[in-house]
């Protein structure tokens, strides 16, 4: 029998295999043509309406964009993300303009479909990503300015893993997955 915290097989081995790692090798970098290739799987993610509300803030070691950035991490994701050869913050339209007139009620799951594109063409290219929040929001608006009705919502470290994935990956089991919402609770 399996043990409950391995994929079953034939789950797709991208997937299987998808960690996010605490810690990058800072060696490895991210170059033109790998960039391109992760923020073209972010463009072809679904989204509702084909609105595709969701925009990136790209920057990698050494370039002035990742020294705007590196400020406003938090200690606990500074002692790792800074190694990762690319930074990205993503952000999502929420509304048109100053105005609260609702964009897209759809804007923050769309924007969770153009990162997952983006994970699994980062594992498919032998990178791993990490997405986290532990960021100043407040400061990283300040810093980068979105037009007005676009909202910073998470950033995701992206490099080459130093370590493999953990011994103990726990994951909920399906049966929770379909039972969570009507259970008692946790």
């Amino acid at each position: 029998m399996q043990h409950p915290q391995e994929p079953p097989s034939g789950i797709h081995p991208l997937l299987a295999g998808r960690f996010s790692p605490y810690r990058f090798d800072p060696s490895a970098t991210v170059d033109d043509h790998a960039l391109g290739l992760l923020l073209e799987a972010a463009r072809w993610a679904p989204s509702a309406g084909n609105s595709q509300p969701w925009g990136f803030f790209v920057g990698r070691p050494g370039e002035p964009d990742h020294d705007r950035l590196l400020p406003h991490l938090a200690p606990s994701s500074a002692r790792w993300a800074t190694d990762a050869g690319l930074l990205v913050v993503t952000l999502t339209r929420r509304h048109v303009g100053e105005d609260h007139l609702l964009y897209s009620e759809f804007a923050d799951y769309d924007l969770g479909q153009a990162v997952a594109h983006l994970t699994v063409q980062a594992q498919a290219m032998g990178l791993a990503a990490h997405q986290f929040r532990a960021f100043d929001l407040e400061g990283l608006t300040t810093e980068l300015k979105p037009n007005p009705g676009w909202a910073i919502v998470s950033m995701i470290a992206v490099g080459r893993a130093a370590d493999g994935p953990p011994e103990d990956r726990n994951r909920h089991p399906v049966a929770h997955l379909r039972s969570a919402p009507w259970s008692a609770a946790e």
